[in-house]
């Protein structure tokens, strides 16, 4: 085992997870019930044997395993990986490469596309990483998407992106790097229960650590969501839909039309 494989990365984790949240010592120190003296000690390495629930309170404030504030160097990972680790996704991390996505295979060893409908969303939060939940899913197959990337269908619904209509079907790609999305259509899959899908142009907002959502109807207002907040996000490709579009009238009908109103006009008149 080397000797980078043995440093312990506890003090510099905490420090640097609490910069990301823009708190305090005084306030991280507050909400964890120790004192700041104690955190700015464990911080800096003062304390070389944290007590066991030292590590249970940060792991369940940041969302982190204590396993990852231990062991693996926090600061350096991207963005990305570190909301990875936040959702749970820090079995093995070995390099700090990470498992980032359940996917399920066909016999010859192809990617499915898996299809989520509006039924399966309560419990799509809850295994969204587990392979067998994934691999339980209805399938689609569709031969001109483009090659080596992550596809998979949700259903929409509520009318926020209206002219869309609520059933539309979603293709969507997998997004790896969440920090080039900017006004990008998109589905998040979102921790809270009362809003778990979503399906809006999606902008990062790196300063504040979030994501500006807006809709294609003007009557929704956008709103910010925090990174935190976010499971999964899959950027519109195509979608299907079963009602076909009005039929737009050309300028000679609407010329017709017109001629008719100014007829009926001049009888009244008359």
């Amino acid at each position: 085992m080397n000797s980078e494989s043995q440093k312990i990365f506890f003090g510099s984790n905490i420090r640097f997870l609490r910069e990301r949240k823009k708190i305090s010592q005084e306030v991280l120190a507050r909400k964890l019930g120790i004192t700041r003296a104690k955190l700015a000690a464990l911080e800096s390495g003062q304390t070389k044997a944290p007590q066991p629930e030292d590590y249970i309170n940060f792991s369940e404030y940041f969302k982190f395993s204590i396993d990852a504030l231990l062991k693996t160097d926090l600061g350096k990972l991207t963005g990305f990986k570190l909301r990875e680790l936040e959702a749970g996704n820090d079995v093995y991390v070995s390099g700090g490469r990470l498992r980032v996505l359940a996917i399920s295979t066909d016999k010859e060893n192809n990617e499915n596309i898996e299809y989520v409908p509006v039924k399966a969303k309560m419990g799509y939060r809850a295994g969204y990483n587990d392979p067998e939940y994934i691999a339980a899913l209805p399938k689609f197959s569709l031969p001109d998407l483009p090659a080596h990337k992550t596809y998979r269908v949700f259903s929409s619904t509520g009318d926020s992106m209206l002219p869309i209509k609520p059933g539309t079907d979603f293709i969507t790609e997998y997004v790896e790097n969440w920090e080039k999305l900017k006004d990008t259509p998109c589905v998040l899959v979102l921790k809270s229960e009362g809003a778990d899908f979503v399906f809006k142009f999606v902008t990062w907002q790196k300063k504040e650590h979030n994501f500006l959502l807006c809709s294609l109807n003007d009557e929704f207002k956008p709103y910010t969501v925090a990174a935190d907040e976010v499971l999964e996000i899959w950027k519109y490709y195509r979608h299907i839909t079963d009602e076909l579009p009005e039929k737009e009238l050309n300028s000679g009908q609407i010329m017709k039309m017109l001629l008719a109103i100014k007829e009926d006009i001049d009888k009244l008149k008359g």
